[in-house]
Formats: C-alpha cells, structure tokens, sequence
C-alpha cells in the first residue's frame, strides 16, 4: 500500500486541504501518524467521495458564473421556434414532391402495361399467323407429294 502526505493528496485528488480533514472526519479515507506526519491511503476513498465532492466545489464556485441572461433564453428559444418552422417547411417541400414523383411512377407504370398489352396482342396476331403458315406449308407439301407421285405413277405406267 502506499501512503501520501497530506499536500501530496491534495496535489493528487485536486482537492483543498479543508475538504480533506472533512473526508477524514467521516472516516472515507484511511490515515496514518508517523513521525508527526499524516499520511493518507489514496486507493481508499477516491472513487466514492473524491470525485464527488470535487464536483459539489465545482458548482459551489461555478454557481454564479452559470446563470443565465433572459435575453440569451428568448434567443436560443426564437431560433429553435424558426428551425422548427424551416423543418416543417422542408418536410411539405419533401412531402410535395414525393407525391409528384409518385404521380409521374404512376403514370410511367400504367404506359409500360399499355405496352406490354400491346405486345402481347402482337405476339398473339403473330402466333396465329404463324399458325396458319404452317398449315399452309404442310398443306403445299402434301399437295406436291401427291402430285409427284401422280407424276412417278404415270411415268411409270407408260
């Protein structure tokens, strides 16, 4: 354990010597004579009531330094009252042309099914074309198979 002087611990902690005989007094700090020499265990102590009452002097001294004026309040409070009508204006700006966007997605997306309907009558008009060539080719091949045979039989005939 090691041990400090009185004005090493104040050195330390940055507490006033005063604070310090109180902390004592309330036995939250172990102390030792020697010598006609006080010295105090700083690992005792520090975390529960150093820091606290450093804090309590802190705003002991800083107490009148904080204060105020109502000028700055009526400030701070007019500029956050004009931030917050910017934001409500920025949010129906927003709101207004994501509606527009909406309405032209809308609109994009109802000429794309126009299209696709289109196509899809197309490729039906164009099947049944298809369709019907097909007949129409087999047809043509059947009719000059039996024109050929027609054709070999006679010449065979004779």
């Amino acid at each position: 354990m090691t041990w400090m002087s009185d004005d090493e611990y104040c050195e330390l902690t940055g507490l006033e010597l005063s604070s310090v005989e109180d902390m004592i007094g309330a036995g939250k700090l172990n102390v030792k004579q020697e010598d006609g020499i006080r010295y105090i265990d700083p690992s005792r102590g520090a975390k529960e009531s150093v820091v606290p009452i450093k804090l309590a002097e802190l705003s002991k001294r800083n107490t009148h330094e904080m204060m105020v004026q109502p000028e700055f309040i009526e400030k701070t409070i007019g500029t956050i009252i004009n931030l917050h009508e910017k934001v409500l204006d920025a949010k129906d700006e927003t709101i207004e042309a994501v509606k527009v966007e909406n309405t032209f997605l809308r609109e994009a997306l109802e000429s794309l099914q126009e299209l696709y309907d289109e196509d899809r009558k197309t490729i039906a008009t164009l099947t049944e074309q298809l369709k019907l060539s097909q007949q129409e080719v087999e047809f043509m091949r059947r009719k000059y198979k039996l024109m050929w045979n027609k054709a070999i039989e006679d010449n065979t005939n004779q």
